[in-house]
Parts: C-alpha cells; structure tokens; sequence
C-alpha cells in the first residue's frame, strides 16, 4: 500500500462536522466518495481531528492508503475538485511513509475564533457577530496568560465524549485585533471536543466582567463544565493549521 497526506479547505456552515455522521453529511462523507470514484478503489480517509458541525477550515490534513503510486497527483487534485462541492477543495497530495499518521503524528493544530459587531453581508458565515460595548479584550488577553499554567481542560469540554484524556497543552493564545474583527488564534498539540468554543464564551464573561482573571483561573481548575461559560457559535471558528515534524 502507498500512503498520502491530502490537504483541504472547506467551509462547514452546510455540514454536519469532518467526521462521518449517520445523520447527516460530513466532509470525510465527500473526501471518501470522491477519492474512492477517481482511483476506482474503495478508500478511507483518517483525519488530523474532527470539527464540529458548521465550523471551518483553511487546512485540514487526513492521509488515505492506495494500492498503486499515484502518478500525477495534480491531475489527481484537478479531478477531485471538479467532483467536489464548491465549498470543498482540495491544495495538496503528498506521498509519505506508510506510517505516517495524520492525527497521531501532527504536532500542533491552530485555530482562530473571529468576532465582530459590524454586519457584513459577505463575511456572516464566518464570524460571530455581537454587541462588543463595553467588552475588555486587554483583561480577556490576562486571561489567556492562564491557559499556559494548565494543561487539563476538563471545564472547556464537551461533556460524555469518548476521549482518554483532557490534558492538552496550549501553545499560543491571543487575541489581536484585524481590521474590525478580533481574532482569538489558538495553538495545541491537541483539542478537546468544543474546547475552542468554550474557552472564547468563557473569555467573554471576562472581558464583560462577569468574571475576573482568578475567577477564570478557578474554573480551569474545578475541572467541571458547568462552570464555564457558553460555548460561542460553530460559525466564526475556524481550523487554519495542522503541523508535522515532517
């Protein structure tokens, strides 16, 4: 068997998450069928993760395993996206070693949250629109300074998931102001189900002074998810990176 990484972008807002759903379609659904139909080979795709249903992505890597080398992978490329809706796409086809992995042996993935108050009528499937009167994103980014101290995430996950662990370590987390939307980039070897989500609602009761900085401290460390706040909407979340060490 020859293993390849394939790179994708998508927009999530008509699916129902990455990973296969019995309820509805799912992008790894359009990536399988697709794949399968050109090589003429029953495939299967493994992901570097699975986003949640209406959220996007700028670069999600899975790696799928072929009898026979693929001989011109832009070729390859030009027919899937020919095949695929027009909010998927495919960049990129690499060859690696057959053990490569692309979920266990990604290194980082990145996501950025973006918020705004200004409605924009070719921008609303990607962003979070709300009131930011009186919002402090200097104390949310206090906050943030937090997220480096921890490593279990307990409080910003989705409750009754089949995960082993809730330890993740944070690489980066900050929010940084672009044009008129805040932007929340966020950096870890690995995420919890709704774990992004659930840190910008709780970043937000900060920045509203619901909460203080310690107060966002203790709810890390109660390790309880009902001391949380909201978990903010699928559509202004979007995956942008996924890093390898190879």
């Amino acid at each position: 068997m020859n293993r390849y990484f394939i790179y994708l972008a998508y927009k999530g807002t008509r699916y129902n998450g990455w990973q296969n759903q019995p309820n509805g379609v799912s992008i790894q659904q359009w990536i399988e069928k697709t794949l399968s139909t050109v090589l003429r080979q029953d495939l299967s795709v493994t992901g570097a993760g699975r986003t949640d249903a209406g959220v996007h992505a700028r670069c999600m890597v899975a790696h799928f395993d072929v009898l026979d080398k693929i001989e011109d992978t832009k070729l390859l490329i030009d027919k899937l996206n020919k095949m695929l809706p027009e909010d998927i796409a495919v960049h990129k086809i690499v060859p690696v070693v057959n053990n490569a992995h692309a979920r266990f042996d990604a290194l980082a993935r990145t996501y950025i949250y973006r918020i705004t108050d200004r409605k924009n009528p070719f921008e609303y499937e990607y962003v979070y629109r709300m009131s930011l009167l009186d919002v402090d994103f200097e104390r949310m980014n206090d906050a943030c300074a937090v997220l480096f101290e921890y490593t279990d995430f307990t409080s910003f996950s989705k409750l009754h998931t089949d995960v082993k662990t809730s330890l993740c370590r944070i690489l980066m987390a900050h929010w940084t102001l672009v044009d008129d939307t805040w932007v929340f980039t966020v950096k870890a070897d690995r995420f919890l189900r709704n774990m992004v989500r659930a840190i910008v609602g709780t970043l937000l009761d900060v920045g509203r002074h619901k909460m203080t900085v310690s107060d966002f401290r203790e709810v890390i460390e109660a390790k309880n998810r009902c001391r949380a706040g909201m978990s903010v909407p699928a559509c202004g979340l979007t995956l942008v990176d996924v890093e390898y060490p190879f």
